[in-house]
C-alpha cells in the first residue's frame, strides 16, 4: 500500500520490496465466496488483492528492488509459482520476476553462493517445460530439479 514518494525513498536507499501478491489474490478470490470470511472482513479482502498488485506495478516502474515473496499463510502450500504470473500481470518483465526469485532473493538473504548459475555456486537448479520469458506460467511445470548438484527430478 505504499505511495510513489515511499517507493522513491526505497529506491534511493536501496531498500528491497518483498511483496506476496499471491496472498492478496487469494483473499480477493475467497472474499467473493459467501461465508468464507465474516461479512465485516469481506470489503477489506475485496479491496486488498488488487491494491497489492497495483502497488507492485508502481514500485517496479519506480525502480524499487523487488524480491519474490513467499509469505503464504493464507492459501495452500505448493502454489508459489502463481506469484510469477501475478508479478508479470502487475507489469514486471518475466526475466525480472525470475531474477526476483533467484539472484535478488539471494541478495536479500545475503547468500552470495545462491541465485546464479555459474562456477562456484551451489547448483540448485530447476528447469521448466517451456520458455518462461514467453509464458511465465510454465514456471508451474517444473520438470527438472537439482539441489547441491544432485538431481532429484528429471524427465523420463
Amino acid at each position: 500500500l505504499m505511495d510513489k514518494p515511499t517507493a522513491r525513498l526505497m529506491k534511493q536507499y536501496g531498500t528491497y520490496y518483498v511483496p506476496t501478491v499471491s496472498a492478496g489474490e487469494f483473499v480477493f478470490e475467497k472474499a467473493k465466496e459467501p461465508g468464507y470470511f465474516p461479512e465485516i472482513v469481506r470489503p477489506k479482502a475485496l479491496e486488498i488483492g488488487p491494491k497489492i498488485k497495483q502497488t507492485l506495478g508502481m514500485a517496479y516502474k519506480e525502480g524499487v528492488k523487488i524480491a519474490f515473496g513467499t509469505d503464504m499463510g493464507v492459501s495452500p502450500h505448493g502454489e508459489n509459482a502463481d506469484e510469477f504470473v501475478f508479478m508479470v500481470e502487475a507489469g514486471m518483465k518475466p526475466i525480472d520476476a525470475i531474477f526476483a526469485a533467484t539472484s535478488v532473493a539471494a541478495e536479500v538473504l545475503n547468500q552470495k553462493d545462491l541465485g546464479k548459475i555459474k562456477k562456484g555456486m551451489k547448483a540448485d537448479i530447476v528447469a521448466v517445460d517451456g520458455n518462461p520469458l514467453k509464458d511465465i506460467s510454465v514456471t508451474k511445470k517444473v520438470v527438472f530439479v537439482m539441489k547441491d548438484g544432485v538431481v532429484y527430478k528429471q524427465p523420463e
